[in-house]
């Protein structure tokens, strides 16, 4: 019996809980710096390219090595790397928090993105390990709900901290507040985790395979993140780089790699039809999903010239039904399988085409707050479906994966994310400023021309939403008892 398996269910909860807690704070730092970005600016004097890279450069980081961390954490121990990512974590956040400079701040975020791709993958592989296939899905759905509620609800808890502390310190607060917090789930994940070894012959790092993906998954995400609405071509052409190396990284690990014996991608996960599914859904979902805070933002501070914090109250509808739906997605996984995932996405796509409904009809006929009130409706049902759909899919793509290779395959997962994230933000915004620049003809936008903006990109979300459902509808009809196998 391995040390998980003799663990009593409230020992592995806590433990669970203690390592999701530090994979909840670095979800949160996605967000919570947005509404920081003026208080930065007037307390160091940081331009507004600085700005970019303290947002950006930790997406970057973040981003590009989930994939390498998850293999290390199959390699050397999951409790291991996760420790290592938190304590990494904490002293990046306090690093990031008492920068005297925007020089040092940023530098503080790329290790502070760093350290949180670390830690992400391994929560992942202790999902696999602490928890039967039944008990899978109730965590994963902590999960999701974590996702939903970190993004959404990122802007209200920095606005609320910057409101509480001030314009020169509240920023600061939004990167302290991780200390206590991180430091007291890394005490409760060294004394909670089981100390297991790894099974079977360490395996040496395939550092060919870990730069060519380091850099074929750079070569994708800066300029995704350095993206600029006005110079969209300069994203498809810096992508041929991010091609080339991603080309030589699959031929190396097909080839040399493999007869070496240790590639860095198990290319035979590719093989388990669940997974591969699961990848798919994940990279399709997120570059949609990801755009629809963003361009929320957008719409409601420049369209409807909302504050910060009531931008981020109105977008606090889709946090609140992602947190209402996740748990629930999880506890029903196990019994509908990609049944639910389907149901899930078309209930998201319907709260989708609500809000563009909303967008591109209302505003410039009732007041700016009129339109916000009405957008809640089609946001939390938007929530609704988005929070049962991270969590099953998760779930259903790891439930035939051999949880030797959990984190490894996590890690996968989480960069087909940040990868959609990235690509999806870069692209919602394009079509969002073009729309609003060709509707307003020369003249200033008004709140219409944003609310066409709006609805457009909103377009993109739902058409790459379809995509995911289609991928999804692909894989329920090879399954033949849902919940059954991974393919389900």
């Amino acid at each position: 019996m391995s040390p998980a398996e003799e663990m009593t269910d409230s020992r592995r909860w806590a433990a669970f809980a203690a390592a999701a807690t530090s994979l909840f704070l670095t979800l949160l730092d996605f967000s919570i710096v947005n509404v920081a970005l003026p208080s930065i600016a007037t307390d160091t004097g940081a331009s507004t390219a600085s700005l970019q890279w303290v947002i950006s450069g930790y997406a970057l980081a973040f981003g590009m090595v989930p994939i390498i961390a998850g293999r290390l954490g199959d390699d050397i121990g999951r409790r291991r790397m996760l420790l290592i990512g938190i304590a990494g974590f904490v002293v990046t956040s306090a690093a990031s928090g008492l920068a005297p400079t925007p020089g040092v701040l940023i530098a503080a975020r790329v290790l502070q993105g760093l350290a949180g791709g670390i830690l992400n993958p391994q929560v992942s592989g202790l999902v696999q390990q602490l928890f039967g296939i039944a008990e899978r899905g109730k965590a994963f759905g902590v999960i999701g709900a974590m996702v939903g509620t970190a993004t959404a609800g990122g802007p209200v808890v920095g606005g609320v901290i910057i409101a509480l502390g001030g314009t020169h310190l509240g920023w600061r607060l939004n990167f302290l507040i991780n200390v206590p917090i991180g430091i007291a789930s890394f005490v409760l994940c060294w004394r909670l985790l089981p100390r297991t070894r790894p099974a079977g012959r360490r395996r040496r790092l395939d550092l060919p395979g870990a730069g060519l993906l380091t850099l074929g998954i750079g070569s994708v995400l800066f300029p995704a993140v350095q993206y600029d609405a006005h110079h969209d071509a300069r994203l498809a052409l810096a992508l041929i780089p991010a091609a080339a190396f991603l080309v030589a990284l699959a031929l190396w690990e097909r080839g040399p790699a493999r007869r070496r014996g240790h590639p860095l991608i198990n290319t035979t996960l590719l093989r388990v039809s669940s997974y591969a599914s699961g990848l798919g859904t994940a990279l399709a979902y997120f570059t949609g999903y990801s755009g629809l805070p963003l361009v929320l933002t957008l719409f409601l501070q420049l369209g409807l010239h909302y504050s910060a914090l009531h931008a981020g109250l109105t977008a606090s509808a889709f946090a609140i039904g992602v947190t209402v739906s996740a748990p629930i997605g999880g506890s029903l996984v196990s019994r509908l399988g990609r049944r639910l995932l389907v149901g899930a996405l078309t209930i998201f796509c319907v709260g989708v085409v609500g809000a563009i409904v909303v967008g591109s009809t209302v505003p410039g006929s009732v007041s700016s707050t009129t339109v916000g009130l009405i957008l809640l409706g089609p946001l939390f049902v938007a929530g609704l479906g988005g929070g049962s759909v991270i969590t099953p899919n998760q779930a259903l793509s790891l439930q035939e994966v051999n949880p030797i290779e959990g984190s490894t395959a996590g890690g996968m997962l989480q960069t087909a994310q940040r990868i959609g994230a990235a690509l999806g933000a870069a692209l919602c915004s394009a079509v969002f400023y073009a729309v609003v620049s060709a509707a307003a003809s020369g003249g200033r936008a008004r709140a219409r021309e944003f609310g066409h903006g709006f609805a457009a990109a909103l377009g993109l979300t739902v058409v790459l939403s379809l995509v995911a459902l289609g991928l999804s509808l692909r894989a329920t009809r090879r399954v033949a008892q849902p919940g059954a196998s991974a393919d389900g």
